[in-house]
């Protein structure tokens, strides 16, 4: 039944005007965009592992005379909570959020304002070393998701400022 299904599906959606976000693929306008982009220093290690995630992402390197600027700002918080009786955390939480704005580098006008961010559990052990290693792969995995946030959020602005052909 769910092959018979699937070309029906393929029609309807065909008619409806939705289309490949990166569609042209490296030539195409989102492509091309999101090259333009240069990503401004991002303060702190975390702030390192983003700016890291958004240049592998965006390809910035080559680029001889960009049109954007990527400003972040970054909120790193690890906080307790499942607290045994003797008041020792045994669960943590680290949230990291990022406000972010695409810069247009001719006019200096600010083009895109927006927020990203995700948050990671971590279970506190009896070694301080593990824990510790906890936070730190957590921190990666955040940079990581927070880093592809923005560039989804960046590809959408690309493609709804796209000439159209």
């Amino acid at each position: 039944m769910t092959r018979r299904l699937a070309p029906l599906l393929a029609l309807s959606l065909a008619g409806c005007g939705l289309h490949p976000l990166y569609g042209g693929g490296a030539s195409g306008a989102v492509a091309t965009t999101l090259r333009s982009v240069e990503v401004g220093p991002i303060e702190g290690q975390v702030g390192w592992l983003v700016r890291n995630n958004l240049v592998d992402r965006l390809s910035e390197s080559g680029n001889a005379a960009p049109q954007y600027r990527l400003d972040v700002k970054l909120d790193d918080n690890i906080t307790g909570f499942g607290i045994r009786g003797d008041r020792a955390v045994t669960r943590e939480r680290r949230t990291l959020r990022a406000r972010y704005q695409l810069v247009n580098l001719s006019t200096s006008n600010v083009v895109l304002d927006a927020t990203a961010g995700s948050d990671a559990g971590i279970d506190v052990v009896n070694s301080e070393y593990a824990t510790v290693a906890a936070e730190q792969t957590a921190a990666e995995r955040l940079a990581d998701v927070v880093a592809d946030q923005i560039v989804a959020r960046l590809g959408i602005y690309a493609a709804r400022t796209a000439p159209r052909p």
